[in-house]
């Protein structure tokens, strides 16, 4: 739904217990006696229609009889009273509600009446079946936990309640704190998405931890996760990693994209990381909430024992990391200050005499390549030098846990002498770990992160203007698909598919006959020395399982030969499958080449998803593929041939070349395209794709469409994540000068320095309210790396300098019912009507996205602001809490055109 009135869950002045019991053990006690003894300030009324009184607090016999109106209700009553209770509390005017109860599920018709009971009130559902919520910094515990949570930054969101109660015990014997405590239960109302919207704005909360078991509304949870992950940290875990996949697929594709991996693939794009145990879920969160994401992540290790810094590259390369390497310049400096043994290479071992200047120096030294991202500091202890004067001198060069701005984790072997030296790092603020392991384990956590941050901020452009695309050929194939009642292209029609979308195919040619296979061998021959000569037929999905495919075919009597053999073999394997026809084309023989699978299909979670892999007849026994989230672009393309093994050959070895990787990821962006373009095309694979130095060229594809989906136009609906919003730009003409208006792109960074060199102090003032001489680059990364689902930002480029002339943007509130708007034109582009030509492309767009209105913040002295506000129709009122301040109004009637 939205995280309207949940905040009267997490910031209640007043709670009532439906269901509150004097029996001792009984939840209704249990939960009474938490509110009591956690001391909440504010009014707490016990319900039961048995008692009077109910752990000496006064007891009411119905909602009705309440003094007041309860912010929040907890609800522990049998399941058959749930949806009468809710309609009470409704009419009473309480609005959050945490129902304990379980058993909801179990009757469908009886959640639905809950939901009913509630939805004319606007009143939020916490569960059913939860254990409850809890809120430290407000001394309320509104659950049945057996132990109270200590305040701290860290806010938990559970759909079990038995994982919740354990991490709260485990966090309590190890001073974790928390700021919010959510038991989702079975989400009939209220999900992980919403809160975790909520909490994307909480001041009290400085990282988030999840356990998660499904995930309803993808959407709207990606969507909900990207903006908490931009603004802190997030850390997961996903129950259900060896669920088994499907088993009926109509592709290769479809029988490998796992939905676990697609899970994966789906937390990595919000910027979420993913651990795997309880154990590691607070250390992970702890260690990423210590830094900034990294642009690279290669790790150097500095020790006094060679065999700790040996155990810790094992460790390393177990968890997936990168080494640093050493610059001959870094290699030269620790020549000066080490002994001669010292190991030259990373680890670099100082030698177990290393007394603390040597320890610093050489950290200052290492900390100074810039091939080194992450730096790991180990000490084992000797009685030739002391751990704890090692710590001290690591200790004074720390800077808020990092040394030269790079992250610092530090790993002080044994007992009773390393406590003392972590104490020392720790109280500095550098993080610090028990075992190579656990060090090591650390730094993956930030490589991790840090690479799924990356992802984040990622917006591949649609209909990037270097993609081939011929989209009125590709609908017309699918249009004749769906008229003969089909749903599988042919070959022939499948390639050309692909090549309407740029992915090289060979000339291909369709014979009706055998007699017709040798004529057209003929021809090809007389270019191509060798050919192929493969089945058509709609009642056969792979060629290779019946002898479909004959290759090696010298002559135009060997071409008739095979077509002639295919179908025989075809008759025999299914004597009531139909051939349509044989195709023949060139065979493509290229040295040190790669075969590769390329993939659309559907998770039905997640929607589309694009996969990539080893391909050739054994893709499901090499099973060496990787699947990602559409829109792609380059960078997100090269992420996803990175995570298979055959990444790692593509990029080149011994006397085998590279293969062009622009191609491969040129190839992945253009099914990313064709799935943003086309929401009928249920699956697709590419198989083999041949890769080589020279190129890439596609030898062989089949797609499967829905033909419903056929008379839907616009970008897909099914995608998770939002692609960009092609359709939304113009150009407009404004005094003799052109103007392009359309959605903001990461690359637009680039024209925002000269944009702001041309803007006055004072027009920057009245955008941002306040008076700003520098934005640093990390800005103009999140000013020009939107989430489309929530937020949108349009560009004016002048035509004729290529430069920002102007900008719009708003940002929806998360029930996407209003959205903040702001509008800067360059100073020397003002007068000329860009301003209202951006505000009017930002309403209709707004309208078109079923925003109902437009808001925003005027400085009372912006005169002209205020006088193009009135004129384009918005009302001006003044800030309840800021003279300084107008608030502009602007209500949107309908429109079409966003998805």
């Amino acid at each position: 739904m939205s995280i309207r009135n949940l905040h009267y869950a997490i910031e209640p002045k007043s709670v009532a217990i439906l269901g509150a019991s004097n029996r001792a053990g009984s939840l209704g006690r249990v939960v009474l006696e938490n509110v009591l003894a956690a001391e909440f300030a504010g009014a707490i009324w016990p319900i039961n229609p048995k008692h009077d009184k109910v752990a000496g607090v006064r007891c009411y016999r119905r909602v009705a009889d309440i003094p007041g109106v309860p912010d929040l209700a907890i609800v522990v009553t049998p399941a058959k009273t749930v949806p009468a209770i809710i309609h009470e509390l409704g009419v009473k005017g309480t609005r959050a509600a945490v129902v304990i109860t379980a058993g909801l599920n179990a009757d469908q018709s009886l959640k639905q009446a809950m939901l009913d009971a509630a939805k004319p009130f606007l009143l939020r559902i916490i569960g059913p079946n939860t254990v409850g919520l809890i809120v430290p910094s407000a001394k309320l515990n509104a659950s049945f936990a057996h132990l109270h949570a200590q305040p701290g930054g860290i806010a938990l969101l559970s759909q079990s309640g038995a994982i919740a109660t354990s991490l709260i015990d485990w966090a309590a014997d190890n001073n974790v704190g928390f700021s919010k405590i959510v038991s989702l239960g079975d989400m009939a109302d209220a999900d992980a998405g919403d809160f975790l919207d909520l909490l994307a704005g909480d001041p009290e909360t400085h990282a988030i931890v999840m356990y998660l078991e499904a995930i309803s509304n993808p959407r709207k949870f990606l969507s909900a996760a990207r903006a908490a992950a931009r603004v802190k940290p997030v850390v997961a875990i996903k129950a259900g990693r060896h669920a088994e996949a499907a088993k009926a697929a109509a592709t290769h594709t479809g029988a490998l994209s796992g939905a676990d991996r697609v899970v994966d693939a789906a937390l990595r794009r919000a910027g979420i990381l993913r651990i795997d145990g309880l154990g590691e879920l607070f250390d992970a969160t702890e260690t990423i909430a210590r830094f900034h994401p990294l642009e690279r992540s290669r790790v150097l290790i500095v020790t006094n024992g060679g065999g700790a810094g040996v155990l810790a590259v094992d460790s390393l390369i177990d968890f997936g990391c990168e080494l640093a390497g050493l610059s001959l310049e870094t290699i030269r400096a620790l020549d000066r200050i080490l002994p001669a043994n010292w190991s030259r290479a990373n680890p670099v071992d100082v030698i177990g005499d290393a007394p603390p200047e040597r320890y610093k120096t050489t950290v200052e030294i290492v900390a100074q390549d810039p091939g080194v991202d992450i730096l790991i500091i180990m000490n084992c202890p000797t009685g030739l030098a002391s751990p704890v004067d090692a710590a001290r001198a690591v200790a004074s060069l720390a800077r808020s846990g990092t040394i030269s701005g790079k992250p610092v984790l530090t790993c002080w072997l044994g007992g009773r002498t390393a406590r003392v030296g972590r104490d020392v790092l720790q109280q500095a603020g550098l993080a610090s770990y028990d075992t190579p392991s656990d060090v090591a384990l650390a730094a993956s956590y930030l490589a991790r992160w840090s690479k799924a941050q990356q992802a984040l901020v990622r917006v591949p452009p649609s209909q990037d203007d270097e993609m081939p695309c011929n989209r009125g050929l590709v609908q017309l194939i699918f249009q004749k698909v769906a008229a003969e009642g089909r749903r599988m292209l042919n070959e022939p029609e499948a390639k050309a598919v692909i090549a309407a979308y740029g992915i090289p195919v060979p000339q291909t040619m369709i014979a009706t006959s055998p007699k017709e296979a040798e004529a057209i061998a003929g021809a090809l021959l007389a270019s191509a020395p060798r050919l192929v000569v493969k089945l058509i037929s709609k009642s056969i999905t792979h060629k290779s399982d019946v002898g479909g495919v004959v290759l090696d075919i010298l002559t135009p009597v060997a071409a008739r030969e095979a077509a002639e053999a295919i179908a025989a073999r075809l008759k025999a394997h299914d004597p009531t499958a139909a051939i349509d026809g044989f195709a023949v084309q060139p065979m493509i023989e290229r040295k040190h080449a790669w075969e590769l699978l390329l993939g659309l299909t559907r998770d039905p979670i997640f929607g589309p998803v694009v996969l990539f892999g080893s391909g050739g007849v054994s893709v499901e026994v090499v099973a060496d593929t990787a699947v990602s989230l559409p829109p792609l672009d380059a960078v997100l393309a090269g992420d996803l041939i990175d995570q298979t093994r055959i990444g790692k050959l593509l990029a080149g070895f011994r006397d085998e070349p590279p293969a062009d990787r622009a191609a491969i990821c040129k190839a992945l962006a253009a099914l990313s395209q064709m799935i943003v373009d086309f929401p009928c095309v249920l699956s697709m694979d590419i198989n083999p794709l041949v890769a080589s130095a020279e190129g890439v060229i596609a030898l062989d594809a089949r797609i499967e469409i829905d033909p419903q989906a056929l008379a839907h136009l616009g970008p897909n609906r099914d995608l998770a994540i939002r692609p960009y919003p092609s359709d939304w730009q113009k150009q407009v003409t404004l005094a003799e000068r052109i103007y392009h208006l359309r959605p903001i792109r990461p690359a637009d960074a680039a024209l925002y320095p000269v944009f702001l060199a041309k803007t006055s102090q004072a027009d920057i003032r009245f955008r941002f309210l306040s008076s700003r001489k520098h934005f640093q680059d990390q800005m103009l990364v999140r000013l020009t790396q939107v989430d489309y689902e929530r937020e949108m930002a349009f560009v004016a480029i002048d035509r004729q300098s290529g430069e920002l002339a102007g900008i719009a943007r708003i940002y929806a509130d998360p029930d996407h019912e209003a959205a903040e708007y702001g509008l800067l034109v360059r100073t020397d582009q003002q007068g000329r009507g860009l301003g209202w030509a951006l505000l009017s492309q930002l309403r209709n767009y707004a309208a078109a996205d079923g925003l109902q209105r437009l808001e925003g913040l005027v400085l009372s002295d912006n005169a002209k602001m205020l006088r193009m506000c009135r004129e384009f129709g918005f009302a001006i009122s003044p800030h309840p809490a800021d003279s300084t301040l107008r608030i502009a109004t602007l209500p949107l009637q309908p429109r079409a055109g966003a998805s």
